[in-house]
């Protein structure tokens, strides 16, 4: 059975994703480690704008330097052009308190919210995740590095990469066919020069596959010299294919960025891809799905699902509900998510990096 599929990603500088780290450095500012907080972060940013809105529990709100800590960010992803500034910005913090009647159902860590997540694991790659959004991600990372290189300044922060790869059978893949990309940069380069220099960047960091045959497409506009927040709005939560599978496995629908991991949107989503890595790192499957659900103020899951090679696993259901806490305390409690600075999750996927404690291969 051969086909193909296609993932994407997006660099730091995109738009969205400067507002999903805007929303999670905030989070995190608030929580400040405190399980007693709460954080529920939404941003936008548009041309020398930044708006922020949403809910908190904490006592460390202060808005000249959530303003700072803003700005901050926009600097360290390298934004100094007209249209979007770190020492231009305009800030508009629209924050409030945490309603009480959520408080009621969270303070004893009952679920944020109601809602199903999903997690998934195949063998595919060495992180355990589907090859495209694996080399989506890969070419970006490269990508960011090279912007700090003499020989590439041209690079602007915002970025988009797209992989198709060409599949013998499910989780066989056997080669990549298009690679599409496309970067911001400065006016001084032709795109002629952008083309050459990109994809000899992106073969470089591409070992694993014969490329040869490899269709490149890249700037395929031809200019794309007004990028991130000037060019395009941010919003938070807009990439959650991209920051999850990269459409190989089902999405619950809840976004990550800006929640604290009493949200089960959150803690749960981290819980299921643990889940689901653990049972192929072992062995026991090729590929699996896990899928948990919750209703809101509510301790226990209300379901639990394993999908593994093709069939539904009562047995490692009914496991994974005899040995594992899937409370939402018992979720943080295990991987320490009050303690973990939420801006290492957002860039590039919240999965596969193995220095994030759900990505441990610890279960069986």
């Amino acid at each position: 059975m051969q086909y193909e599929f296609t993932s994407e990603s997006v660099s730091i500088g995109h738009p969205d994703k400067v507002a999903d780290l805007i929303s999670d450095a905030v989070a995190t500012f608030l929580i400040n480690q405190k399980e007693e907080n709460r954080a529920a972060i939404e941003t936008l940013v548009t041309t020398n704008l930044v708006i922020l809105a949403g809910e908190y529990k904490s006592d460390c709100f202060d808005k000249n330097q959530i303003e700072e800590l803003v700005r901050k960010k926009v600097r360290e992803i390298g934004y100094e052009q007209d249209g979007f500034h770190h020492e231009k910005l305009v800030i508009q913090n629209y924050l409030h308190g945490q309603s009480s009647d959520i408080a009621l159902g969270t303070d004893n860590f009952g679920a944020g919210d109601q809602g199903l997540m999903f997690g998934y694991a195949c063998n595919e790659t060495e992180d355990f995740m589907p090859s495209a959004i694996h080399f989506s991600h890969k070419i970006l990372r490269r990508l960011q590095i090279e912007r700090g290189h003499s020989g590439t300044h041209w690079l602007q922060p915002d970025s988009k990469s797209q992989v198709t790869m060409s599949y013998d059978g499910i989780n066989e893949p056997k080669d990549i066919k298009k690679i599409v990309c496309s970067t911001q940069h400065l006016e001084s380069i032709t795109v002629e020069q952008i083309r050459e220099q990109v994809e000899e960047i992106i073969r470089d960091e591409i070992s694993e596959y014969d490329l040869s045959k490899t269709k490149f497409l890249i700037n395929p506009t031809g200019r794309f010299v007004i990028g991130g927040p000037d060019g395009d709005t941010g919003v938070t939560g807009r990439k959650i294919i991209v920051d999850t599978y990269g459409g190989y496995a089902p999405h619950g629908g809840g976004a990550f960025s800006g929640k604290d991991c009493s949200k089960v949107d959150r803690s749960a989503a981290y819980m299921s891809r643990y889940l689901a890595k653990n049972i192929v790192s072992s062995g026991k499957a090729d590929n699996c799905t896990v899928q948990l659900s919750y209703a809101i103020g509510v301790v226990e899951p209300t379901s639990v699902y394993v999908y593994a090679d093709g069939k539904v696993r009562t047995d490692f259901t009914n496991w994974i509900i005899d040995n594992v806490d899937l409370t939402p305390k018992g979720i943080i409690d295990r991987f320490g998510l009050f303690n973990l600075d939420l801006t290492k999750t957002t860039l590039y996927g919240h999965f596969g990096k193995s220095h994030l404690p759900f990505e441990k291969l610890d279960l069986y």
